[in-house]
């Protein structure tokens, strides 16, 4: 028991004795640190004032770093631009090469030639036969007068008469031409003195019926839609530009056009009108295209991939990495050589082929940093640097 007590004091001693050592250790040290020359520490952030200017302010990345993190350099020149605009088109019918059929009396449509939907017909083909009441009385009435003949005196009052009923006559077949009777129709009813009961509506072209009104013993009125025929000898191809690159398209550029369903092959068109109006939805414009279609081999609602080249000339560029886009300005960050970049703002246009170009900011011939900007950019918000005002 009494070496127990004796080997608990021990410790306690040598406890107390290293706080103490502790002390006094931390002690010296600290006016080891009082009594020493402060040592300067290099600024993170400095001002370079560049030849012929005011000072600006700079980041500085030391080159180890600068490898570290990835940092690439690209000069500030001028370079051949070009841009390809891809779109996703489709195919729909030419609108000036669609036909409405509709009567211009009223009546009851008796026969009906053309029965269903996407059929073929040629121009001059019966499409639907009608009866009119009001079309029959002016046959009749053309009748009666080619029948009248006025006698054949010397006298002026007969001369007049006939001049009447020829004038008459005249205006009776006007009317019936009017009313899509044809020339052929008319000397036949002439000819026979017997009226036709129903007129026949002939196709004014040749292309495939797109839309069928009309049914077998409808009453229709003058005006009303029959039949809808679109000749598809050529199509439209539309397609929706954005609106940062609708000022790129004119009309006249070329373009290549390819369909899935055709793969493997291409078809060259020309930009044929480009719509004045913006989609408010889309945010975007329309442009057309025409393309010949014999064969028939491009049908309505076909999708098509389409693709501009623009040749955009030369223009002052920058690698597109090396603008920094923060939605209000676009920064660049200049090498200004030692390690230090000065973020400028500068004011960029369109971009084509990698690259970006620089409307205002930048001079020929400066070395930007192309890669890791971001990270540039990091840095010197952390240190507070930012671009003087433009």
């Amino acid at each position: 028991m009494k070496y127990k007590s004796v080997l608990f004091g021990g410790g306690v001693v040598i406890v107390i004795m290293g706080i103490f050592l502790a002390y006094y250790v931390m002690r010296a040290r600290i006016h080891e640190q009082a009594a020493s020359p402060p040592v300067s520490q290099p600024a993170e952030v400095q001002s370079v004032p560049p030849e012929g200017e005011g000072e600006v302010p700079t980041v500085e990345i030391p080159t180890e770093k600068q490898r570290l993190i990835g940092v690439k350099t690209a000069s500030v020149a001028t370079v051949p631009l070009h841009k390809d605009i891809r779109l996703t088109g489709r195919i729909e019918y030419d609108e000036q090469k669609l036909t409405t059929i509709n009567t211009k009396v009223d009546g009851w449509i008796e026969r009906l030639y053309v029965d269903y939907t996407g059929r073929y017909v040629q121009k001059g083909e019966p499409l639907v036969e009608m009866y009119s009441p009001e079309l029959l009385a002016a046959q009749q009435e053309l009748i009666h007068l080619r029948a009248w003949d006025a006698p054949r005196t010397d006298d002026a009052l007969d001369a007049m008469v006939a001049s009447d009923t020829r004038d008459l006559r005249d205006a009776a077949r006007r009317r019936l031409k009017l009313w899509d009777i044809t020339e052929a129709q008319i000397r036949r009813i002439e000819a026979t003195g017997t009226p036709l009961r129903t007129m026949t509506i002939l196709s004014p072209i040749t292309g495939y019926v797109m839309q069928k009104y009309a049914l077998k013993g409808m009453r229709v009125m003058a005006g009303e839609r029959l039949i809808d025929i679109a000749d598809l000898g050529v199509v439209w191809i539309t397609a929706d530009v954005s609106e940062p690159d609708i000022e790129l398209v004119r009309r006249g550029q070329s373009a290549q056009i390819t369909l899935d369903s055709f793969p493997g092959k291409v078809f060259n068109a020309r930009i044929a009108y480009v719509y004045p109006v913006l989609n408010a939805e889309t945010r975007s414009a329309r442009i057309r295209f025409s393309l010949p279609n014999p064969t028939g081999m491009f049908k309505p609602q076909m999708y098509a991939n389409v693709e501009i080249a623009i040749d955009l000339g030369l223009r002052l560029a920058v690698p597109e990495d090396a603008v920094l886009d923060t939605g209000e300005r676009q920064i660049v960050y200049v090498d200004r050589g030692d390690g230090s970049f000065e973020p400028r703002e500068v004011l960029c246009g369109i971009r084509g082929d990698g690259y970006r170009e620089v409307l205002k900011g930048l001079k020929e011939g400066e070395l930007v940093a192309a890669s890791a900007v971001f990270l540039i950019d990091s840095e010197a918000q952390l240190k507070g640097v930012t671009p003087l005002p433009r």
